[in-house]
């Protein structure tokens, strides 16, 4: 495509467009001393009332003593700040949609005096937003996913709630699932006791032992039995797992080659709480259940109730890839990742290449979901994103006392969370999202489909 240009003359200054394709252009602007000479002027008499210069009064020192001292990083100052202001204008009066910031051409080689009487002429590269059109119909279809709790993962929830209310006992043998508190030794290859090396005492759990091999071999054992093992294999290499266990550091762990001697010192065993009246009443308040399967009907509920969670963030993961399977447009690349290099001066080029897509992804579906709301006139209101911060901070606090806070403390902590800029523009961008994904799910065809549980995780592996 041939580069065109667009030509204005802005509030300020001569301000010109070259557009070398639909997704890059090349601003141009032309600086003239009239220009920049009322802010300079300006700021030198403001520099003249400010400036403490022996010989002096405060306040009284002449512009023209400034001038001669400062006048020429002045003048670059406010050079700099009518560039940016000018950009900034023009990108808005002409309703330019671009991507990242303007950035100086680098093959720019233009040299000036700085002496008060120059023309200056700068030139800025854009990456602009593509055109494109978002057309979810019912002709699009999504699976939503219903999850049925399968009997291993109920069963495996209930005996976790039994075990959290039971009492533990010291069995002479140990059995799977118990806990043996042990001396781990560290070995030589010889299988003598390393010199100066491992020994710590630590509760192993064998329902987390990975090696079934090994898991057997610790089964069956009792106080003051011994046996050599690899803790590598017994793990699968988990270093922070191992670290953990011998109360090392997990480099140290990572490097680790040795075998242990495991001493029993205790076979511990967390018994099940029994599933009587008393059981009922703490879990759920009085009378609320009563008999075994009033409780396991109970505990699917609840844990259909969590997997309405899971279910929807798979459903907004799907809505989001298939969105940008469907809505197919380019962005400026090579502008974008310049861009991210003179903004991020650390980022390799290694780390540029390799996080190149996601960053791009992330972008397509920003531009995506802006085109959704404008689309829709869907519009952000502050009582949202404060019920929203409210929402967030509800459950964080949740995670640590079981006492939740009042709605007037809750408001205190919103209003003082969304002070932080960083903070209301995340809470801001969660509220937008889930706008967007609820447009989607409105418009496009969702097939409901029920899942046992242990299906569904396949799914999202």
């Amino acid at each position: 495509m041939e580069a065109f240009l667009i030509k204005i003359h802005c509030q300020e200054m001569n301000i010109k467009q070259e557009k070398i394709d639909n997704l890059n252009a090349v601003l141009t602007i032309n600086m003239k001393p009239e220009d920049y000479q009322p802010r300079v002027d300006k700021a030198i008499k403001d520099h003249a009332k400010k400036a403490k210069i022996p010989g002096f009064r405060p306040g009284m020192v002449p512009p023209a003593h400034i001038k001669k001292m400062y006048g020429k990083s002045i003048l670059v100052d406010e050079v700099n700040n009518l560039l940016s202001d000018s950009l900034n204008n023009y990108i808005n009066e002409q309703k330019l949609e671009v991507l990242g910031q303007p950035l100086p051409k680098l093959d720019d080689k233009k040299e000036y005096n700085w002496d008060f009487a120059d023309d200056f002429e700068f030139n800025y590269e854009v990456g602009l937003a593509p055109e494109f059109n978002v057309d979810f119909s019912s002709k699009d279809k999504l699976t939503q996913y219903v999850i049925k709790i399968d009997d291993e993962t109920l069963e495996s929830r209930i005996k976790n709630i039994r075990r959290s209310y039971g009492k533990m006992t010291n069995p002479d043998v140990s059995a799977d699932d118990d806990v043996l508190y042990a001396q781990l030794t560290q070995l030589s290859p010889d299988g003598a006791v390393f010199e100066d090396g491992i020994v710590n005492t630590t509760s192993i759990r064998l329902d987390q032992v990975i090696d079934e091999k090994i898991k057997k071999s610790l089964i069956g054992l009792k106080k003051d039995d011994e046996l050599v093992f690899d803790i590598n294999k017994a793990y699968n290499n988990d270093a922070p797992k191992i670290a953990a266990l011998l109360g090392i550091d997990e480099t140290e762990a990572a490097d680790l080659k040795s075998n242990f001697r495991l001493t029993v010192k205790n076979v511990n065993r967390l018994e099940e709480g029994d599933l009587n009246q008393e059981f009922f009443d703490k879990l759920f308040g009085a009378g609320v259940v009563t008999d075994e399967a009033g409780f396991r009907a109970k505990i699917t509920e609840e844990l259909e109730s969590m997997m309405e969670q899971d279910a929807e963030r798979k459903l907004q993961n799907d809505i989001y890839n298939y969105s940008l399977e469907k809505v197919q447009f380019e962005l400026p690349d090579e502008f974008l990742k310049r861009w991210l290099k003179a903004t991020n001066e650390k980022l390799t080029e290694e780390e540029l290449q390799g996080g190149y897509q996601d960053f791009a992804k992330n972008l397509k579906w920003t531009l995506i979901e802006n085109k959704v709301l404008k689309n829709n006139n869907i519009e952000i209101k502050y009582d949202e994103v404060f019920a929203a911060a409210k929402r967030s901070l509800d459950m964080q606090f949740r995670m640590y006392s079981p006492q939740p806070l009042s709605e007037e403390q809750l408001a205190q902590y919103a209003v003082q969370y969304l002070q932080d800029k960083e903070n209301a523009n995340k809470v801001f961008e969660e509220v937008k999202a889930l706008k967007v994904l609820d447009q989607i799910k409105s418009e496009v065809t969702l097939d409901k489909k029920e899942i046992p549980y242990n299906k569904f995780q396949e799914l999202v592996k």
